[in-house]
């Protein structure tokens, strides 16, 4: 049993659950997903591979892949109702809100619902995967007031999500950047959104009740929101001199900066930072326009050089993003379209092995209080004793 003196707040390096998914390797700036590298499966592999290889345990080959993205476009049809239910919301409803509705939502049109089987488990996952994109660029089009988009199953996944979220076909080269970023999204151990799904997954509660549980997560702006907030930083700074300002006054301020720092990454870089941070060189130097590059590397060297952070992976996400033409507001939901795989492997490797997460807590509040005269009468011993003979 647990003692009061092993309390440890936030739980921080608390071993909460055993996994075979991934583990954060510090020491040696290395996230492994199943065993590889996913610095390596960024450079060599694509999301869905990537996406299968999280939900089957094993990358799949070539025509694993395909049949993977046939099944997932098979999936991609969307009951009107759901797009009708969004449209309710108001116009200014935060875009994980509409999100959580959607996802939400789809539980009560998947006639395997309550099956928590590893193979209905796989295929919840494969409908997740195929709709949430949807729901991320369409919940926007239409609390915005634009009608939704088709997707479109001429294109490649990764691509046809962007398309969807800016309303035109990418060039390769933004797809493939794009499709990284989805991949450094997909999977990272056991962050608070992962921790939330599972502990809802333990009670026996469905794969779209533990993702709604995981956007609840992620929205709150200690966990997600880093992303848009680095590019609203980016916006007001305009230019590197305005950059250099508004990050020594923050300091100054004692003001947190938002992209940097990590409960795990104390100590050593987040490794996908590098990675957008290359695709932010190469994307840059494609529109032939390198300001948002020079201005995040400002950002970079002070804080490096005055608070010796590391930028996570939302700081140089965010540029990218921007240059991709996503709207802002849709950066954290992306985030969680691509992190949907990992939690549907998280969900079904709960089912399969799963115990009920029951913590107990360290009481600090009183004890002995008393209902009534009684509790009067300690309060108050002469009080009490005009009320007796009163």
């Amino acid at each position: 049993m647990m003692r009061e003196s092993d309390y440890v707040p936030g739980l921080e390096n608390v071993i909460a659950s055993e996994t075979s998914i991934s583990y954060l390797d510090v020491e040696n700036e290395q996230i492994i997903i199943r065993g590889y590298d996913l610095m390596e499966l960024a450079r060599q592999a694509g999301y869905l591979e990537v996406a299968g290889l999280l939900l089957d345990g094993s990358l799949p080959g070539v025509d694993e892949k395909e049949a993977l993205e046939e099944r997932l476009k098979a999936e991609y049809g969307m009951n009107d109702a759901i797009y009708r239910l969004l449209a309710l919301l108001p116009k200014d409803a935060n875009m994980m809100d509409v999100l959580r509705t959607g996802i939400s939502s789809l539980s009560s049109y998947d006639p395997e619902l309550d099956d928590r089987s590893r193979e209905a488990n796989r295929r919840k996952a494969v409908r997740l995967l195929a709709k949430v994109p949807q729901l991320c660029a369409n919940g926007y089009r239409i609390v915005t007031g634009h009608e939704p988009l088709a997707p479109r199953a001429d294109l490649p996944y990764s691509a046809g999500f962007l398309y969807l979220l800016t309303g035109r076909e990418p060039s390769e080269l933004e797809a493939r950047l794009f499709d990284q970023s989805l991949i450094a999204y997909s999977e990272h151990e056991m962050p608070n959104s992962t921790f939330a799904a599972r502990v809802i997954a333990s009670t026996h509660s469905d794969v779209y009740g533990a993702l709604s549980g995981g956007v609840a997560s992620l929205k709150g702006t200690l966990h997600g929101g880093a992303n848009e907030a680095v590019m609203d930083m980016l916006l007001e700074a305009e230019t590197e001199a305005g950059m250099e300002t508004l990050v020594r006054s923050k300091l100054a301020a004692k003001e947190r900066i938002m992209g940097f720092g990590h409960r795990v990454y104390m100590k050593k870089p987040d490794p996908r930072a590098l990675l957008m941070k290359e695709a932010l060189a190469e994307l840059s130097a494609e529109r032939g326009d390198d300001r948002l590059l020079r201005m995040c590397v400002v950002g970079e060297t002070i804080v490096a050089s005055e608070k010796k952070l590391f930028p996570n992976l939302d700081y140089y996400a965010a540029p990218v993003y921007h240059l991709l033409g996503i709207p802002t507001p849709l950066f954290t939901p992306v985030f969680f379209a691509a992190r949907t795989a990992g939690l549907c492997a998280h969900v079904m490797e709960q089912h399969e092995n799963n115990r009920l997460f029951r913590p107990r807590v360290r009481y600090t509040g009183p004890r002995g209080l008393r209902v009534g005269r009684g509790a009067e009468r300690e309060a108050d011993p002469n009080g009490g004793n005009e009320q007796e003979n009163g």
